[in-house]
């Protein structure tokens, strides 16, 4: 049976956030989450990247090193790696049957996330991983990830305006969210947060009486050094706080990010874990994070890939082609229906841009002729918008008819469905 088929009667139950049907379910498992250390990450943009680092780095340290994230890209197990490799999907079958034997048919049944989120506590308890890097699927108080009392580090990585359906329409609401990740007397590492997100989060850690920081950037070096990688690219070191390193992963923000693990890690050998600078370079060179900001061929032409699903990453991906310089961009964009439309494209969208629009597969969807109308209004001096029955049409366009830069981006579900093409045409 596929993993799929498995999950999908949870599917219909959706996003309901609490904690009670977790901990239950938890509960009837043996309580698997409290034999796992582990660092908690939440933030609306960048989380991703940070478990990525975290995750490299302690690996690269010598530690057996659990990382649960969400969504994944093709597979259920991206979601659930040890020392970055996904679990086998027979082993991932086998946990999901065991966790549905304990729910109890009597109470209200889990949700999907919930069913595989478990999954991976119980997965991470029976390997004895030494830690767990655990991002926050939704929001963060009530998020089912939530439920260890003890974490060794906390983490919010930004907080932007999204999922405002469910953690509120404000700035200060969302953060009030995010910041129920937080445990009395629990260190915490704090991103640059915008004003009215950071007031609400101080004033969580000073209640909870949290050791934080707050770190700046890290800092461009402006030079590069040799380094034999898996990779074998050009590197780009930065430095924070006397420690130099370089960095796998590319953007702009990536020097908030790497600040926000790098304080993460320094709070971990405050307590004793043994992270040496080797594992720290190592580590921070090697991370990798599939579809953000990354460079992928397709049938001999290159294209850049990004999930830009929210505005502040919209942003961050526009700053970064424009540091290429590129003569021409073509976007090839889907987007779902809840996500903030116009703020996304106002973010992208520059003049003399061609945009093709195409519908992200087998999700809830926004119309590309919906689209289309709106980023004629946004921006009329597009020298092309066009609408595409699929994504396969839509890059065939795109690289037939245009020398420039082509970016696929909008969503990562569409990412995922690219991946699942690539590998088709392998």
């Amino acid at each position: 049976m596929s993993i799929d088929s498995l999950l999908q009667p949870f599917h219909h139950f959706g996003v309901n956030l609490g904690l009670e049907r977790i901990e239950k379910l938890l509960a009837n498992l043996g309580n698997p989450h409290r034999q796992v250390p582990i660092i908690h990450v939440a933030g609306t943009n960048g989380k991703g990247s940070v478990c990525a680092y975290l995750s490299s780095v302690l690996t690269a340290a010598g530690y057996r090193v659990g990382r649960y994230i969400s969504p994944h890209l093709i597979s259920w197990n991206e979601r659930i790696c040890i020392n970055e490799k996904p679990i086998p999907l027979a082993e991932l079958e086998s946990l999901i049957l065991q966790v549905k034997s304990a729910i109890d048919l009597d109470s209200e049944s889990p949700t999907q996330f919930e069913v595989i989120t478990a999954a991976a506590w119980l997965y991470f308890a029976q390997q004895k991983v030494d830690i767990a890097v655990i991002e926050v699927g939704l929001g963060g108080r009530l998020d089912a990830t939530n439920v260890c009392d003890r974490p060794l580090v906390t983490v919010i990585t930004s907080i932007s305006r999204e999922h405002w359906q469910v953690l509120g329409s404000t700035l200060a609401a969302i953060a009030g969210e995010k910041a129920g990740i937080l445990k009395p007397n629990c260190p915490a590492v704090i991103g640059q947060l915008p004003p009215d997100a950071m007031a609400v989060v101080k004033q969580k850690i000073q209640e909870l009486n949290c050791p934080s920081v707050f770190p700046k950037a890290a800092k461009e070096l402006g030079t590069t050094k040799t380094r034999r990688t898996r990779r074998e690219e050009e590197e780009r070191w930065v430095e924070y706080e006397g420690i130099e390193f370089p960095l796998g992963l590319l953007g702009e923000f990536q020097l908030s990010n790497s600040a926000l693990a790098i304080a993460a890690l320094q709070f971990l050998q405050k307590q004793g874990w043994e992270i040496s600078s080797e594992a720290i370079v190592s580590g921070m060179g090697n991370a990798q994070w599939s579809g953000r900001l990354q460079w992928v061929n397709w049938q001999g032409h290159r294209i850049l890939i990004d999930g830009a699903h929210n505005p502040a990453a919209a942003i961050a991906l526009r700053h970064y082609i424009n540091s290429l310089n590129p003569q021409s961009v073509t976007w090839i964009i889907g987007m779902l229906s809840t996500k903030d439309h116009a703020d996304v494209f106002q973010a992208l969208l520059q003049p003399n841009d061609q945009l093709l629009l195409v519908p992200v597969p087998d999700q809830s969807s926004a119309n590309p002729e919906d689209l289309a109308s709106l980023a004629q209004q946004l921006c009329p001096q597009l020298s092309l918008i066009q609408t595409y029955p699929n994504l396969t049409s839509a890059l065939e366009v795109a690289l037939t008819s245009n020398p420039g830069l082509t970016v696929l981006c909008g969503s990562l579900y569409l990412l995922g469905y690219f991946f699942q093409l690539t590998q088709k045409s392998l």
